[in-house]
């Protein structure tokens, strides 16, 4: 298989923050992930990161638009 190129991030500074988010989250999962290479990872053990990953990233936002909210 040809090498991904993956497109620009939208924030390039974020991406420092997702990739420590990734790691803590298979931490909390006991996926054993590593830097590099994680090929032998199953299509679920890397699926439940990304989805927990979007989870918080959904709750932050959501408590950042409940700051904002007039009350």
């Amino acid at each position: 298989m040809a090498g991904r190129k993956s497109k620009p991030k939208a924030v390039p500074e974020a991406e420092n923050a997702l990739n420590k988010m990734k790691f803590e989250v298979a931490d909390q999962l006991g996926v054993d992930l590593k830097e590099g290479y994680n090929g032998d990872l199953t299509s679920k053990e890397a699926g439940s990161i990304g989805g927990q990953m979007v989870k918080k990233m959904i709750e932050q936002a959501e408590k950042q638009m409940s700051r904002k909210q007039p009350k």
